[in-house]
């Protein structure tokens, strides 16, 4: 693993111009910065996108953006190019004035003090047509109400739900979070309780006894056990098939401790997601990092610091601002949600952390405060905006809204350019590649058809 970024080495900008007269005039090798080129994120009507980039080693350097072109494959800063502001070794682009419906390469660049350039991997993209992205259709399957009842339709009533999961019957899986169930809805929309009694507390056993304390995230393994983020317990929980509720990770104590089983500790997961390579990613939102969990249970943590705040980086020198919703990519790329960064964050294999999209900076994309996100075979990312909004971002990485608008709060179904949600927060697909949102403050669960 490449050496790791730490605040300490913003200093190092802060002092190019003096290196660079000292270095030029001595013999002094000064290596070639190492950059990670961000996606790039398209408006499907505007002649605009958003990249940046990502300096990956301990390099003090004079300028960096990205270069981009039409025509060059691997483009240099000879080629249209940004300049930009950065945050500790990453930086947010805004690319402006492009041609609609026209192929572009970019990648990252840096200069170090002595005048020498590094530039990061290409990024092929193409622009938008200049037609607005189309928009889905809202309905609500369950809920009309807050409240507790188990029924069929609009007849159900739940309390604050939050996170959603399907299994490949088409069923989805429900976090009922001030009722602290975990709920079970058909495809004909009939809804019944598969675990909790509908009080706070903390107890493991008979699915009808078992206690849960707010519970969040949901995923479900190949063998049917649902794992669900406790968030008010600070553990995770194991339901089996056969309906028995245990605790898979955490003591109940907050903390942020790897170990074993009971011997970790987290403080408020929130998003849970299985990898391609089996094991267990969790968002522990008050601790402000992403712990990894094996089928036996030994937790580590593999991206985060504990800082709130907005640094893209390697591992444990990255930092987050209470992640949220989490997924994966056929790739094996990690998603994180983050409301309170306005970003996306992508985690490579490799733990090296990105922005997707979104983000504090002034020449980020504008996201608003995303709570959840899922990817489809296709590739195409679903995201859950809490003020407001269903967004899409395609395979081709244009960015569109599915439904519901910023700001506007309200439980209207319909075509989604006047669909009106209050509080979006968990997001599912299901096998037919339908669209399920857990709104929270209606009290619903509303599914989009695009």
């Amino acid at each position: 693993m490449k050496l790791k970024i730490t605040q300490i080495n913003l200093l190092l900008l802060l002092v190019v111009a003096t290196l660079g007269a000292c270095v030029k005039g001595s013999s002094v090798t000064v290596s070639l910065p190492e950059l990670v080129t961000n996606d790039v994120i398209i408006d499907p009507t505007a002649t605009i996108a958003w990249t940046g980039g990502l300096i990956t080693n301990n390099v003090a350097v004079s300028a960096y953006g990205v270069c981009y072109s039409t025509t060059n494959s691997e483009p240099t800063i000879a080629d249209s190019k940004t300049t930009d502001k950065v945050n500790v070794f990453s930086y947010s682009s805004k690319l402006k004035g492009l041609a609609l419906n026209t192929v572009y390469y970019v990648r990252a660049y840096a200069t170090n003090s002595v005048g020498n350039t590094g530039y990061g991997n290409v990024v092929q993209f193409k622009t938008g047509s200049g037609t607005p992205g189309v928009y889905g259709t809202v309905s609500t399957v369950a809920g009309s109400a807050e409240g507790y009842e188990n029924n069929t339709g609009t007849a159900a009533l739940f309390n604050r739900p939050t996170s959603l999961a399907t299994d490949a019957a088409g069923n989805m899986y429900v976090s009922d979070s001030y009722n602290s169930v975990i709920r079970k809805i058909t495809p004909q929309g009939v809804t019944t309780t598969i675990a909790g009694t509908g009080t706070f507390g903390y107890m493991d056993g008979p699915a009808a006894s078992a206690q849960f304390y707010v519970p969040s995230g949901l995923v479900i393994d190949a063998a049917g056990n649902i794992f669900v983020a406790d968030l008010g317990n600070n553990i995770i929980r194991k339901i089996t098939p056969g309906g028995v509720v245990s605790t898979f990770v955490g003591n109940g104590s907050s903390g942020s401790a790897d170990g074993t089983g009971t011997a970790a500790t987290f403080s408020g997961p929130s998003g849970i997601a299985i990898g391609a390579d089996g094991n267990f990613y969790v968002t522990d939102s008050n601790n402000n990092i992403i712990r990894r969990v094996t089928p036996a249970g030994v937790v580590t943590t593999v991206a985060g610091s504990r800082v709130g705040s907005y640094i893209n980086g390697i591992g444990t020198a990255a930092t987050f601002n209470k992640p949220t919703g989490i997924t994966f990519d056929a790739a094996g790329n990690m998603y994180v949600a983050e409301a309170a960064n306005n970003a996306i964050r992508k985690i490579t294999k490799d733990y090296v952390v990105t922005t997707f999209a979104g983000g504090v900076d002034t020449a980020a994309l504008k996201l608003g405060s995303p709570q959840d996100l899922r990817v489809d075979a296709n590739n195409n990312f679903y995201i859950t905006d809490a003020a407001g909004r269903i967004l899409k971002i395609s395979k081709d990485r244009i960015v569109t809204t599915l439904a519901g608008k910023t700001g506007a709060t309200g439980t209207v179904d319909g075509d989604g350019s006047t669909a009106l949600f209050n509080g979006p927060k968990g997001i599912a697909l299901d096998p037919q590649g339908n669209i399920f949102i857990a709104d929270y403050n209606n009290n619903r669960i509303r599914k989009v058809i695009q």
